[in-house]
């Protein structure tokens, strides 16, 4: 046999206490891997906001352990494992080899701003599972987003490294076409970093156990998995449940009608996708491997949050789409935010299936707001881009407000703090505070949005600004009210933005304030002591205290 072909021989059987105690080395191997990026990181936006995640695959290139960090992250991760298991001699992989990718199309990502690196593990001269990490590179501004073509550098997956060996011409091929290489040279360090922590973490733990051991507890961990899913599904009454939403994005200048079918039969779950629009001249496309990750999160939240997410979890889910659709875009479709869609995907999965599932479901929530400001900065001289997702309100549930100003479903991002931001990029923070009467009203009420308002410092920036749920707010459930909207308040001096870009001046100010979460259940219903506690509090006005809440002041 090939030393360098993985090992594929019957698996041992493994107690249940072995068992456990190798999935929980797995999780915290992808998990120290996600610290050491974020500690290891120049940019804000991975040292600060961890738009970051990890994972390990095993030879047959399935999920054996996810970190608990950006959920569609999944996508672009299974996209390259699924890619090199196809089209990679692996009798050609040595050890020290590392593939970059992004592309969408051809396997390596899901947009073009997340690059991919996996690494195999060899332990024994063998083959034994890939260490995989994806970081979110803010760069790739000003592009238009009518096709891929226009939204960056493409990189299928390819050898950076080959035995160990920075392959100098690949990197600066792509360092060519980056507008701030500086960040990402210093970026890939951090994800080379991990790749290599986690090789060393996972062949530490083929040494201590015996590889063959560590291959039957991971297989014992995907089943494991399954069961956990299947028995979770099974709580969710059979039946076909549906729901459609409009949906509306700067980027794509038309309201959409988007619809899901789910189907629930026995212990498995079906989520039908056919009929939705054709793919966009805009940057909403999700390719399928970012549906599915999407879709996996929805089922996840819903059925056992303490599921191990791998490849077992995703054995009872079945996704259908037509090829060519929004959600199964195919070349040259652009993806650049794949997830305003997808955050909407989430929103409309929960709410199918709320007559089933009533307490395990929250409202509608925010789709987010970005802001995107690039230009030469003062004092150094370079070209920054500032890219940030800034978080909104979450929908009520049914025994819980909403969360305040968050990321929610697939980011999950933290906001970049004040002090950083302002020492990284020409900009100073004027107000940063949770906007009253956000939250959609009910018995619980909706998450408050948040507004973050920025003076500019440089003469040269160009802003790119907006976010989901401008004209279609968010959505209450039973009784509950609709959230507020998403709205870019634009400074005095400021001239309005055309399809969200435009040029902002030194000294003039913007802000972005992402649309809120839904209510969840007649205002008139709520606690008369939580209503008096958000007046006090002044999450919400007086007004609003009397003529929505009923409350008798």
């Amino acid at each position: 046999m090939n030393a360098h072909q993985p090992v594929v021989s019957e698996p041992l059987r493994v107690d249940p206490v072995t068992t456990e105690v190798i999935g929980s080395a797995l999780s915290t191997i992808v998990e120290e891997m996600g610290k050491a990026i974020v500690r290891a990181a120049y940019s804000t936006n991975i040292k600060e906001r961890q738009d970051c995640s990890t994972v390990i695959f095993d030879t047959e290139g399935r999920t054996v352990a996810q970190a608990e960090r950006i959920p569609v992250h999944l996508g672009s991760l299974l996209g390259i494992s699924e890619w090199v298991m196809k089209n990679v001699d692996l009798a050609t992989v040595e050890p020290g080899d590392v593939f970059i990718g992004n592309d969408a199309h051809t396997g390596g990502g899901t947009h073009l701003n997340d690059i991919v690196f996996l690494e195999p593990v060899f332990f024994e001269g063998r083959l034994v599972a890939w260490v995989t990490n994806l970081a979110h590179h803010s760069d790739f501004v000003d592009r238009g987003h009518a096709h891929i073509y226009q939204e960056g550098l493409r990189i299928p997956p390819i050898r950076l490294y080959r035995k160990g060996v920075l392959q100098q011409d690949i990197m600066d091929l792509v360092l060519l076409n980056c507008q701030v290489p500086h960040e990402r040279i210093n970026d890939f360090r951090a994800q080379m970093a991990a790749n290599r922590l986690g090789v060393q973490r996972y062949q530490a733990l083929c040494a201590k156990y015996g590889e063959p051991t560590v291959r039957a507890a991971s297989a014992e961990v995907l089943d494991y998995a399954e069961r956990k899913t299947r028995a979770g599904i099974r709580t969710i009454p059979d039946g076909m449940y549906a729901h459609s939403c409009r949906f509306d994005t700067p980027s794509y200048d038309q309201v959409l009608d988007l619809k899901v079918k789910v189907e629930v039969k026995d212990d498995e779950i079906t989520i039908d996708l056919r009929d939705n629009p054709e793919q966009v001249r805009a940057g909403i496309n999700m390719v399928y491997t970012a549906t599915l990750a999407t879709v996996y999160f929805a089922v996840k939240s819903l059925v056992d949050p303490d599921i191990p997410a791998n490849s077992g979890f995703h054995r009872p889910i079945h996704v259908i789409a037509d090829d060519g659709s929004v959600f199964k875009a195919v070349s040259p479709a652009a993806v650049y935010t794949r997830t305003d869609i997808g955050q909407r995907l989430v929103d409309m999965i929960f709410t199918a299936l709320s007559p089933a599932i009533p307490d395990r479901i929250c409202a509608a929530c925010t789709g987010g707001g970005l802001v995107t400001l690039s230009g030469t900065h003062p004092r150094t001289g370079r070209f920054y881009v500032y890219n940030e997702m800034n978080g909104g309100g979450m929908g009520a549930r049914a025994a819980q407000d909403g969360l305040d100003g968050v990321q929610v479903h697939t980011t999950n991002t933290a906001n970049i703090p004040i002090e950083a931001l302002e020492f990284e990029h020409p900009v100073m923070v004027e107000r940063y505070e949770l906007v009253q009467d956000s939250g959609g009203a009910g018995k619980w009420r909706g998450g408050m949005t948040m507004r973050r308002r920025i003076r500019v410092l440089d003469h040269t920036a160009t802003v790119n600004a907006g976010g989901t749920n401008s004209i279609v707010a968010p959505w209450g459930l039973f009784g509950g009210r609709d959230a507020t909207t998403t709205n870019v308040e634009l400074g005095e001096g400021v001239a309005p933005l055309k399809n969200r870009n435009g040029r902002v001046g030194p000294s003039q100010t913007i802000a972005m304030v992402a649309a809120s979460g839904g209510g969840y259940g007649d205002p008139k219903e709520r606690d008369r002591e939580l209503v008096r506690r958000d007046l006090k509090e002044e999450r919400i006005s007086e007004k609003a205290a009397r003529e929505i809440y009923g409350l008798d002041i």
